[in-house]
């Protein structure tokens, strides 16, 4: 699929992204006709519409102040934490100048992450209190941090997908979940079906980093395995693949949704980003949203 070089603005693709990733029925997540307890699709929209014009932005101040930023203006929308794993995936994905490809340019503004980076990232992430956070023991962000932000994230990659991202360009991103987007539109030629493709991939690749911070590693490598089976029955032209999808999301919805597939929904926004960033998905949007 060609580049489009009439590229939308940062802040058009941010609040897109997160409303197409909120409003998709995908597997154990809040959408339109599932909500949490303490979580509705319109927060995630209310979200959106806050963060756009900060991440807009991005590239005229720091990653870490971005990143505060953002979560300081979905405070004051909602009282969840719907987007800081969005919100640390699109800042340093927006800091890249528009005239570089994002995998060309992503590791110079990963490079250039300071301390200060990560003492404003630690605030955010205090503010946003996110769930199933344990004790770490080292750099702590009930703490200040003593190494620059990629230092930090490097600490953590190999128990949180989002961290891991910063130590390895967005490869989950830019190298998986752009082209299961891509190959989505190719089998389908319908953007739900294309966003649940990339999401179910994602799954299906990496245990998902909030499943395993909730229930443990063993459950989310559960997970992982039901969603490749998924896949490998032929989701979703196949009866047996439909069939598997709708236990999967019954599955995961049990346990007071903490099998909520949270992380790999993060990467799945960042992917969407990233194609309307670069022109993958063109604006207008040439594809409908479903069958119907």
């Amino acid at each position: 699929m060609l580049p489009c070089f009439n590229r939308p603005g940062l802040g058009d693709c941010v609040e897109l992204a997160c409303v197409w990733e909120a409003r998709a029925r995908k597997v154990g997540n809040v959408n339109p006709e599932h909500s949490f307890a303490d979580l509705t699709v319109d927060e995630f929209y209310r979200s959106a519409a806050a963060v756009a014009p900060i991440i807009d932005g991005a590239d005229q101040r720091p990653v870490g102040a971005t990143v505060r930023l953002a979560i300081e203006a979905t405070r004051e929308v909602v009282a969840s934490n719907t987007n800081l794993g969005i919100v640390l995936l699109l800042a340093p994905l927006a800091a890249v100048p528009r005239w570089f490809r994002l995998q060309a340019g992503i590791e110079a503004v990963l490079d250039a992450l300071t301390i200060d980076d990560a003492s404003q990232v630690f605030a955010a992430i205090r503010l946003a209190q996110p769930g199933g956070l344990g004790n770490v023991p080292s750099e702590d962000v009930r703490l200040e941090p003593t190494r620059p932000l990629r230092d930090v994230m490097a600490l953590a990659q190999e128990h949180d997908l989002i961290a891991r991202q910063y130590v390895n360009c967005f490869h989950e991103v830019l190298d998986e979940g752009v082209p299961a987007l891509v190959q989505g539109l190719t089998r389908s030629g319908f953007l739900e079906d294309a966003i649940i493709y990339c999401q179910l991939t994602l799954l299906a690749r990496h245990p998902d980093s909030l499943i395993g911070r909730k229930r443990g590693l063993p459950e989310a490598e559960d997970a992982r395995r039901r969603d490749q089976g998924v896949l490998d029955a032929g989701w979703p032209t196949s009866p047996a693949g439909r069939t598997g999808f709708a236990k999967l999301d019954t599955w995961l919805r049990a346990k007071r949704n903490e099998r909520n597939p949270g992380t790999t929904a993060d990467l799945v926004t960042a992917s969407l980003f990233a194609a309307l960033r670069e022109g993958i998905i063109p604006l207008p949007c040439p594809y409908p949203w479903s069958h119907g």
